[in-house]
C-alpha cells in the first residue's frame, strides 16, 4: 500500500530510506532524536522534496525524480496530526471538524456522525479548544484529519505533549482507529510503550538510515532494537490466541507457540488473536520440568541461541514451537546449568498482565499484552 525509496541531503545530514507497508495497519518509525524521522515524513507529505527516489501510495505516484513527478502536498491525501493539536481557537469543536471535511474532493469513507462516535466527541461539539483537555484536543485533531478522508494518516508524536494520564485516555482511541479503518497509518514516537501497543510493523532508524524493518514480533528480537530501548525493556513479542476463560477464577488461557499461558482475564473476549510481550528479565530458565511452584506459567522449548551483549549476563533465545522468547540470566548461571544450543529447557514467567482492549474488527491485527 505504501512504498518509498528516497534520498535527501540537509546540510551535512543525509537521509537514505526505503520503506514498504503492504497491508492496512500501523507502521511505526522509531529511533533517537535526529535520526531522520521528521525529514522522512516531511518528504512523504510533500512539505519537503527528496533529492531523488520514488514515493507511491496504493499504486499512485507522489514523487518520482526520474519521471519528474512531484505531487503537491494538498493533492496527496495525507491526513496529519502533530504533537500540538493546532486547532482553530475561534472555532468550536464542530467547526474544527467540519473545516477538514469542507476542503476535500475525495469520496467520503467516514461520515461525520461515525467519526464523532468513533472518537467519543459528541459531548464536546459545542466547546471551544480552550475548554478542552490536552487529550480531548488531540482526539479532535485526529477527527479533523479523518474527515479530510485521507488515504494515509500520519501521526507525528501525537501524545508527546500529554502527561501519562492523558496518554492513557487517547491510546484506546488510536487502537480503535487501527482496528476499524482500512487505511495505512504512519506513527512516529519516542515512547516504546506506544509502539508496542499500536504498531503492526516497525521501522528502526538511526543517522538517516533504516536499520531494520518488519513485523513487530520479528523486530522484537533484533539487536538494533535492544540497543535503542535499553536492557529493562528487552523482550520478545509473540503471537497468541485466546482459548477461553475460567468463569470461577477469571483466568484466561492463551495458546503461545506449543504451550499455554494463564493470565488475568480483565475483560478479554472469549476468542481472538492477541499479542504478548514477555520481558527477558521476567523469565527464569530451568533444565528440568518444574513442579509444585507458585509460578503459573511454564513454557517448554529448546535453546536456539546464546548471546552475550553486556558483561556478566547472557541472553538466551528459546524456541517454544514456532515462536521465540528471550531470557536474560547471568553468565555464571549459563555455565552452571551447562546450557547449550538445542538443549531442552523450561521458561518460567514470573507474571503476566494484560493491557489494551478487545478488537472490534472481524479479522484484526493482534492486540497488545505486556508482562510486568
Amino acid at each position: 500500500m505504501l512504498a518509498l525509496s528516497i534520498r535527501k541531503m540537509r546540510g551535512s545530514f543525509r537521509l537514505d530510506a526505503a520503506i514498504t507497508l503492504q497491508k492496512p495497519g500501523v507502521i511505526a518509525l522509531f529511533g533517537p532524536s535526529g535520526c531522520g524521522k521528521s525529514t522522512l515524513i516531511h518528504c512523504l507529505t510533500g512539505l519537503e522534496t527528496p533529492d531523488e527516489g520514488r514515493i507511491e501510495l496504493n499504486g499512485e505516484t507522489f514523487f518520482d525524480s526520474q519521471l519528474g513527478i512531484d505531487m503537491p502536498a494538498e493533492r496527496r491525501g495525507v491526513g496529519c496530526v502533530f504533537q500540538d493539536s493546532r486547532l482553530f481557537p475561534h472555532f468550536t469543536v464542530r467547526g474544527n471538524l467540519t473545516f477538514g471535511a469542507a476542503r476535500t474532493q475525495r469520496p467520503a469513507y467516514i461520515a461525520f456522525d461515525d467519526m464523532v462516535e468513533l472518537l467519543d466527541l459528541r459531548a464536546l461539539l459545542e466547546r471551544r479548544p480552550n475548554r478542552l483537555s490536552g487529550g480531548e484536543k488531540q482526539r479532535v485533531a485526529i477527527g479533523r484529519a479523518l474527515l479530510s478522508q485521507p488515504r494515509l494518516l500520519l501521526l507525528d508524536e501525537p501524545l508527546a505533549s500529554l502527561d501519562h494520564a492523558r496518554r492513557g485516555e487517547v491510546l484506546p482511541y488510536l487502537e480503535t482507529l487501527r482496528d476499524r479503518l482500512a487505511i495505512p497509518i504512519v506513527y512516529v514516537s519516542h515512547q516504546f510503550d506506544e509502539v508496542l501497543r499500536l504498531a503492526t510493523d516497525l521501522v528502526l532508524m538511526r543517522d538517516g538510515s533504516i536499520l531494520a524493518q518488519g513485523e513487530l514480533s520479528e523486530l522484537s528480537l533484533s539487536p538494533a532494537l535492544r540497543s535503542m530501548i535499553g536492557m529493562d525493556l528487552v523482550g520478545a513479542v509473540v503471537n497468541a490466541h485466546l482459548l477461553g476463560v475460567d468463569p470461577d477464577t477469571d483466568i484466561a488461557r492463551l495458546s503461545v507457540g506449543q504451550g499455554e499461558l494463564k493470565v488475568a482475564h480483565k475483560g478479554l473476549a472469549a476468542h481472538g488473536a492477541l499479542r504478548v510481550q514477555l520481558l527477558a528479565r521476567d523469565i527464569i530458565v530451568a533444565t528440568a520440568q518444574p513442579a509444585q511452584l507458585s509460578v503459573r506459567n511454564c513454557l517448554a522449548g529448546r535453546i536456539s541461541k546464546i548471546g552475550s551483549e553486556q558483561p556478566g549476563s547472557d541472553l538466551i533465545s528459546i524456541d517454544i514451537g514456532g515462536e521465540t522468547i528471550l531470557a536474560r540470566i547471568t553468565a555464571a548461571a549459563t555455565q552452571d546449568l551447562q546450557l547449550h544450543i538445542g538443549m531442552r529447557v523450561w521458561a518460567l514467567i514470573k507474571s503476566v498482565s494484560i493491557q489494551g482492549h478487545s478488537f472490534a474488527a472481524p479479522a484484526p491485527p493482534p492486540r497488545f499484552i505486556a508482562t510486568e
